[in-house]
């Protein structure tokens, strides 16, 4: 799973590098070392799905003899659950709606509508403005299951990469000049070292989001707690925390 251009070969698992250009993936991830069943980081705002379902998913992910086309299926719908984890926080208000009326009820106990009959009814709908930013190019393979979940979100890209010093440096930026959202999704499949989403938050509050979600697949202890440690207000969301 690619993480950015240049992440640090260090790390406790290599990345599955997707390439836009020819669809190829190298996957090399290792056995699953110890696992951290609860990070216990002083910060009450990160949540690590423990869903079954989602845990038979992630082994698939991170198996050496899963297929290029297997893992991107799965890829996708991990994000859709994680994601659907991630949105609960969020907000509604009421709309007014029309809904079909019943008009008869059939001797087999089953109701029909009249095609013209509609009555007044109150639905809700999402208050929040929301953007989802994928890093380049690994959070590209999340966007169109967090699309799913929340359709009517903009998209805004960043892209980055590290200097040989590890330092991150951004080469590509899609915001607008003006920040007209409320909630903004930062996606990236793999927390390493945690040095390039810890960038892009910086460029995210600066822009001026005054919510932002990290939703990962999987993060490595040491990285997460980088992450908390330089923006604690972050909420996040993974899947799996690696112990080393």
């Amino acid at each position: 799973m690619k993480h950015h251009s240049s992440i640090d070969q260090t790390t406790v698992m290599e990345e599955k590098k997707i390439d836009d250009d020819d669809n190829e993936i190298e996957t090399s991830l290792p056995t699953i070392t110890k696992v951290e069943p609860n990070f216990t980081a002083p910060y009450g705002n990160v949540h690590v799905s423990k869903h079954p379902v989602l845990s038979h998913k992630l082994s698939i992910l991170r198996s050496s003899s899963t297929s290029p086309s297997s893992f991107r299926s799965v890829l996708r719908e991990i994000t859709f659950h994680l994601g659907y984890e991630a949105t609960s926080s969020l907000s509604t208000r009421e709309i007014p709606i029309t809904v079909p009326s019943v008009s008869n009820r059939t001797s087999n106990n089953t109701c029909t509508t009249a095609e013209d009959q509609h009555i007044e009814a109150m639905g809700h709908k999402i208050a929040e403005r929301i953007a989802l930013i994928p890093i380049l190019r690994s959070g590209l393979g999340m966007v169109d299951s967090m699309l799913e979940l929340v359709d009517n979100a903009t998209v805004h890209h960043i892209g980055m990469y590290r200097t040989k010093a590890l330092m991150p440096v951004q080469y590509y930026n899609r915001l607008p000049r003006k920040c007209d959202v409320d909630v903004a999704y930062v996606l990236d499949p793999l927390i390493a070292t945690s040095a390039t989403i810890i960038s892009v938050v910086g460029i995210l509050k600066k822009w001026g989001v005054s919510q932002i979600h990290v939703l990962s697949v999987i993060a490595s202890k040491k990285g997460l707690s980088e992450l908390l440690r330089h923006h604690p207000d972050v909420r996040i969301t993974i899947g799996h925390i690696d112990e080393e």
